[in-house]
């Protein structure tokens, strides 16, 4: 008979990387800047703490908030308070129109007569020399992409074992046990591999792109049954080491 491993009374996921807590896992709570509440599973202490989190436990021995300003007031209030009396208040002069008149004939006059003396001396000005186009910018490093089967699978165990999702695989194998996992390149684009790791109980689908120098590895899609794979899917040729990582068996 299958032991089936079920959650607890609620279903309890992880605010940080939603995944289902199973029975026997524990979860602690954190507040956000803002106040609100999250739940975060033991896998996932130090991510929330990058956010700014802090535990719920600890929040007591924070320092108290700064006391809050004086209470907003109305529109009408807010208008009166920046609206400043009429005897502060300080008119700019009118422009001087003889001031205007004498800029106009010293800049303007002087221009306009400069230019029939120009055009009085019979010989055009010289064209102004071309101005030097500036070097174009180093275009953007794109990761190279193996052509070979065994050269892309390297490549995307490699990545896959430097980012926060094989911690997470790791921490599962700690309380699920040894996975099944199978890695293909995708026949549908020749940058990308996929990378399926499951249990009895549940399974997690992860899209590994061999070009993408930013954020290569991305989860697409996780379950519960085994059953939800398909035969050609579950064509196991990979493995967890003692360490949590992934490693090939081709």
């Amino acid at each position: 008979m299958k032991k089936e491993l079920r959650p607890v009374h609620d279903v309890v996921s992880c605010d940080v990387c939603g995944r289902t807590i199973l029975k026997g896992e524990r979860t602690e709570p954190y507040l956000a800047p803002g106040g609100e509440r999250y739940q975060v599973c033991d896998l996932c202490y130090g991510r929330a703490e990058h956010h700014g989190w802090i535990r719920e436990s600890a929040a007591e021995s924070m320092p108290a908030r700064a006391p809050r300003a004086e209470p907003r007031r109305g529109v009408l209030g807010r208008l009166r308070r920046r609206r400043p009396p009429q005897q502060n208040r300080v008119f700019a002069p009118a422009p001087d129109e003889a001031a205007l008149a004498e800029q106009e004939a010293r800049y303007g006059g002087a221009a306009d007569a400069v230019e029939p003396a120009e055009k009085e001396g019979g010989e055009p000005a010289p064209p102004p020399p071309p101005r030097e186009r500036p070097r174009p910018k180093d275009p953007r490093h794109v990761r190279a992409v193996p052509t070979t089967t065994v050269g892309k699978v390297e490549r995307a165990v490699d990545l896959f074992n430097g980012s926060d999702h094989q911690r997470t695989i790791a921490g599962l194998a700690r309380t699920l046990g040894q996975p099944w996992v199978r890695i293909r390149p995708d026949a549908d684009s020749s940058s990308e591999v996929s990378l399926i790791v499951a249990w009895e109980l549940s399974w997690y689908r992860f899209r590994i792109d061999l070009g993408d120098e930013d954020d290569p590895v991305a989860m697409l899609a996780k379950g519960e049954e085994m059953n939800e794979l398909d035969d050609d899917t579950r064509a196991w040729n990979a493995a967890l080491d003692a360490d949590g990582r992934v490693i090939s068996g081709e």
